[in-house]
């Protein structure tokens, strides 16, 4: 069975066609600037065992016409994978947050959509988004299910002691305040990835997701989530791209009333002018590690303080669990950046956990997951490369079944 993959952003529409039974992906793409001057969707397709890739400047006004552009080039003559949309019959839409209320994979209805309208508050710059990609597709796809899977649900399992923070109780009973975390797509599928390769069915790990935006998870025997970094929202944790992290509550007080800052305007510098590019002048780990290499005292600072952060939760996380079996390093930072590796578990031989410097560079940008640890390592380091999109997939083939 064919099932379409929806990332939907208020301006751009990301889209994976995968095979469920073998996990190929037939078609993806990228459909940017919608309701915008120069909206364009950049289409690449697999036929004959050949990729192919096409890039069509084309006015895309609203989600719905994006939609109607995609399923065109999916059956088309020349761009097409399938005979005709009706062969999709279940779409597979990533909805950021489900709060208490979804812990689990659900068939979009109307209550469905309502619960995600009425979650916004909780996320108001990702569930908008989602909203207008569920209801797009079901004008464009009217005959294929709609399926939510949400980035929040792999944490459900995290005990009240872990998801509370100790603020009076009416904050969590009626505003709904406290830890939810995010990632769970990712977290959750390195985790099974990991297990898979590893033949440990009751494996407990600690998984690190690094991308533009960066979490932690500490996952049990049972593969249940027991703590994340991020909280609340995506700004807690891990050093970021451009968000801060975990910060002395102070400061945003200070900057407030001490410095006559208007709150949005420190809300701005938190989530899109700090992290990586704060500190070293950019959000991109790419440019960081050539001025690393370089001297930059910035950006060598920069990775001193991002991996220390790191380090921390691995230890956090550790007690947490009460001993690891292995360390997983995922996403685009985690999977393709030796340095962010090695200076994360430099230090950490207390733990049982101890790189293999020759194999941390050697099996840098892997394709299936690859272990790095040293001989000594009483912890498995693993490299493994996630994939949300088949995740995502793969949950709505099991609700659709």
């Amino acid at each position: 069975m064919e099932i379409l993959v929806i990332n939907a952003g208020s301006s751009s529409l990301k889209y994976q066609l995968i095979n469920v039974e073998t996990g190929n992906v037939l078609a993806k793409g990228l459909a940017e600037r919608i309701g915008m001057d120069g909206s364009n969707i950049v289409h690449s397709w697999t036929k004959d065992e050949k990729e192919y890739k096409k890039e069509i400047n084309i006015d895309l006004p609203d989600h719905t016409v994006a939609f109607n552009a995609i399923s065109d080039l999916l059956v088309g003559d020349e761009t097409g994978v399938i005979r005709e949309r009706e062969d999709i019959k279940a779409i597979g839409h990533r909805v950021v947050h489900g709060a208490e209320a979804y812990t689990q994979t659900q068939v979009i209805t109307d209550e469905v959509k309502k619960a995600i309208e009425e979650l916004i508050p909780l996320a108001p710059l990702h569930n908008p988004a989602n909203l207008i990609g569920i209801n797009a597709a079901e004008k464009a796809f009217p005959n294929a299910t709609q399926v939510a899977v949400f980035d929040t649900a792999f944490h459900h399992t995290i005990p009240e002691k872990a998801f509370r923070y100790a603020i009076p109780e009416k904050f969590y009973r009626e505003d709904r305040i406290r830890a939810y975390g995010f990632h769970g797509t990712s977290h959750k599928y390195v985790y099974e990835q990991a297990s898979k390769y590893l033949n440990k069915t009751d494996l407990k790990a600690i998984t690190i997701h690094l991308g533009n935006g960066a979490s932690m998870c500490a996952i049990n025997e049972k593969g249940e989530s027991v703590e994340t970094s991020m909280g609340f929202g995506p700004l807690a944790g891990l050093i970021m791209g451009t968000r801060s992290g975990d910060i002395d509550p102070s400061i945003i007080f200070h900057m407030a009333e001490e410095m006559n800052m208007p709150l949005d305007e420190v809300k701005n510098i938190l989530n899109k002018q700090s992290g990586m590019l704060g500190i070293a002048g950019s959000n991109d780990a790419r440019d960081v590690s050539k001025l690393y290499h370089a001297g930059d005292r910035n950006a060598i600072l920069c990775y001193e303080m991002y991996t220390h952060r790191i380090k921390k939760y691995i230890g956090a996380y550790t007690a947490v669990l009460n001993g690891v079996d292995a360390i997983i390093f995922t996403a685009g930072i985690g999977e393709n950046d030796a340095l962010t590796r090695q200076l994360a578990c430099q230090n950490l031989s207390a733990l049982g956990i101890i790189l293999s410097e020759e194999a941390n560079i050697s099996k840098n940008h892997p394709k299936q997951p690859v272990e790095i640890q040293a001989e000594n390592s009483r912890v498995k380091i693993l490299v493994v490369p996630t994939n949300e999109e088949l995740e995502i997939a793969l949950q709505t083939w099991e609700v659709v079944k």
